[in-house]
């Protein structure tokens, strides 16, 4: 006969079963935050080092022979590159290779862009293009003598213009239809300088100067042409009056921003209806140059020493220094590329600079530059010089 299997009961102290479940969980959490905290460390270590770190030299990756530029100028629009004269624009990739072209007579063609929309004017004529990444939108030919135009995202145009003593704001759509007009005259002793039009084309800023009281004074008046400006006379929802101070230029920087940059001060005002002062920041010494883009703002001026060099600020918009640097280059351009980098050029070298002060790449090059702009990617640019344009690396 079979004999039955002896059974044992087995008492399980729960308490201790579950304390060993909560030292091999904290185990675990320990170790996925040692992992993490590591991972983290080598980033901020990469990070800082590619920060930090300064480059002198470069690879060319690609080069395009090219014909004499020297009566060109360049721009970077929507990743490719601009070059206008007197005589049209031509609009390639970094291979050189045509996209389009505009051919055009022009004694002083500017340029103004915004995103994806581009106009070329004949400052002192009166021709204008409205230009996409695709090709010309539209031909304006105003009537009147252009002094300035800029443009908004949606290809909206802000023209200043004038004729004897009178001043004239027009505004016209993609299609070269005039949307609003309006009328400044000179004897009036406010004579407008410049104009200066937001991102959504809701908004525009005269900048005039005053000078009937036998001093120089700045009126920046605020127009909008949406909801609230239609409430106002001639849509005038704003106009504030600088008494002894020099105003020469305006500019939005985004829907709602407008920087205004005076002999000692740099304004910006804010607000998505009715713009009102937000920071005033206070310049100590003559400035020599200004550039800006929709995130910061930056001045440079001599420091009068022998070795001719050049002090440059950077603050954002909540009027907060950023860096501070001197660069020895004598330079004739100085601008922000599309990586929010200060770029310092003159016809031989060029200066680098992170918004964090450090100087990134400086070189000195043997034949004329043109332009460098940033390419996307890691370190790459354009360089244009004589010659050549070479699509590079910095290392």
């Amino acid at each position: 006969m079979a004999r039955k299997a002896d059974f044992k009961t087995v008492e399980t102290d729960l308490d201790e079963l579950e304390e060993k479940i909560r030292k091999h969980r904290r185990k675990i959490a320990k170790r996925i935050v040692i992992t993490v905290s590591v991972i983290v460390a080598v980033l901020l270590i990469i990070w800082l080092w590619m920060a930090l770190r300064t480059y002198d030299s470069f690879s060319v990756r690609n080069s395009v022979e090219q014909s004499d530029k020297s009566a060109v100028s360049f721009v970077d629009f929507c990743g490719a590159v601009v070059e206008y004269s007197n005589d049209g624009i031509l609009y390639t990739d970094s291979d050189g290779n045509r996209i389009w072209n505009q051919a055009f007579e022009m004694s002083t063609p500017q340029v103004a862009k915004c995103d994806t929309y581009m106009t070329v004017y004949d400052r002192g004529g009166t021709d204008m293009f409205v230009m996409d990444k695709n090709g010309v939108k539209k031909e304006i030919e105003t009537s009147l003598p252009i002094i300035k135009a800029c443009i908004a995202r949606q290809g909206t145009v802000a023209v200043l213009v004038s004729e004897d003593s009178n001043y004239y704001v027009k505004l016209y759509d993609v299609n070269g239809k005039e949307l609003a007009s309006g009328e400044f005259f000179g004897e009036q002793k406010n004579i407008p300088v410049d104009i200066a039009l937001s991102y959504d084309a809701k908004k525009l800023a005269v900048d005039m100067v005053d000078i009937s009281g036998g001093k120089t004074d700045t009126v920046i008046s605020f127009y909008n042409f949406g909801s609230v400006g239609q409430n106002e006379i001639d849509n005038n929802v704003g106009t504030y009056t600088y008494e002894g101070v020099l105003i020469p230029e305006i500019a939005y920087v985004s829907d709602n921003r407008m920087a205004a940059i005076g002999d000692d001060r740099i304004m910006v005002f804010e607000g998505s209806q009715k713009p009102s002062l937000k920071q005033n920041i206070k310049l100590d010494k003559e400035v020599d140059s200004v550039f800006y883009n929709e995130h910061y703002i930056g001045i440079a001026y001599g420091n009068n020493d022998e070795k001719v060099t050049s002090h440059i600020k950077v603050y954002d918009y909540s009027g907060k220094m950023l860096m501070e640097n001197d660069t020895g280059i004598t330079y004739s351009h100085i601008e922000f590329d599309s990586n929010d980098e200060v770029c310092v050029t003159n016809d031989v070298s060029c200066e680098l600079y992170t918004i964090h002060g450090v100087k990134k790449f400086s070189y000195t090059f043997d034949k004329k530059l043109y332009e460098v702009m940033y390419k996307s990617g890691l370190n790459n640019y354009i360089f244009i010089y004589e010659g050549s344009m070479d699509e590079v690396r910095l290392k």
